[in-house]
């Protein structure tokens, strides 16, 4: 068996499009309708339900997709270690970040250190539109190799922790909460709401603290931006809860008086990539980058509690 074969499978399984596997592997899409074809003849089984508009896994191909990939990696790995030369290794490696990455890293910093030490490995960088619920995803199904991960990481991932921060409520400095140092969530619930996508770790966060108190709100605004969310709740347009390291000196900063689970981010990969060489280098250069948690790090202005 080809083990281009179970990329082809693995590229559609994750894409569930054919047309988007073909493009995510520089490949024609007959090319890959083709091998898909042959792999399922070899082994005797449909992987794929295949019709002109949708594709879905068949049980049998659900239960081959997590070997496939594996397959695929010891593979890979066996690749690397054949090309490595004195330079180091080769390949080429995407890493999923985020817009707020300069509260927590230094990711210029770092990739010009990996890129000096590994000159032949070839670095993508990519955002995702569901934050951190997509980055899981997207390191499951084989379509990143490393991110920077704010949620509960699923079984089928290994995290490392970078840094954790707890959550504050942010409001304009006039706003009548503003007179105190510590809100609740029941009184920050009525309100307009500030926050980032759905799907982001940080929202994400929010909401699992407000479900728990069935507490419901209205999100008039969302940004996509957390470094951005402070400027827009200071224009009076709505309150936000967000993690204690962003730039909030133009507003008037509260406790929360209800426990809630911090804000963690982490480096995640799929399980056992790390065994790849140049996956294994590139976090050892992330690790040695990530920012110190500081508390609300800014100059704190009058406006600031």
């Amino acid at each position: 068996m080809e083990t281009r074969l179970l990329e082809y499978f693995v590229a559609v399984a994750g894409e569930l499009s054919v047309t988007e596997a073909a493009r995510r592997l520089y490949a024609a899409q007959s090319t890959v309708s083709a091998g898909l074809r042959s792999l399922e003849a070899e082994l005797g089984v449909q992987l794929l339900r295949r019709t002109t508009q949708t594709v879905q896994l068949t049980t049998a191909g659900e239960e081959l997709l997590a070997n496939s990939q594996q397959i695929i990696d010891a593979v890979e790995r066996l690749r690397v270690l054949a090309s490595e030369t004195a330079s180091g290794q080769r390949g080429r490696l995407t890493l999923g970040t985020f817009t707020g990455q300069d509260l927590v890293h230094d990711l210029p910093a770092a990739l010009r250190v990996f890129r000096t030490r590994h000159p032949h490995v070839d670095l993508r960088l990519v955002l995702s539109e569901r934050g951190s619920t997509g980055f899981a995803e997207d390191l499951v199904r084989g379509r990143l190799d490393v991110a920077f991960f704010a949620l509960d990481p699923p079984p089928e991932l290994d995290v490392v922790k970078l840094l954790e921060a707890p959550y504050v409520a942010l409001v304009e400095p006039s706003h009548p909460l503003a007179a105190d140092t510590v809100v609740s969530l029941a009184q920050l619930a009525p309100e307009p709401w500030i926050d980032s996508p759905a799907g982001y770790g940080h929202r994400v966060g929010v909401e699992h603290a407000l479900a728990q108190h069935r507490l419901r709100r209205q999100v008039v605004a969302e940004v996509a931006d957390l470094l951005a969310i402070p400027r827009y709740v200071a224009t009076g347009m709505g309150v936000a809860v967000v993690p204690d390291i962003v730039d909030s000196s133009d507003c008037a900063k509260l406790t929360i008086a209800e426990p809630m689970t911090p804000w963690i981010v982490n480096l995640a990969t799929r399980q056992n990539a790390a065994e790849r060489p140049a996956v294994a280098a590139l976090i050892d250069v992330l690790l040695s980058h990530h920012l110190p948690t500081t508390s609300g790090r800014q100059a704190h202005g009058s406006a600031s509690r």
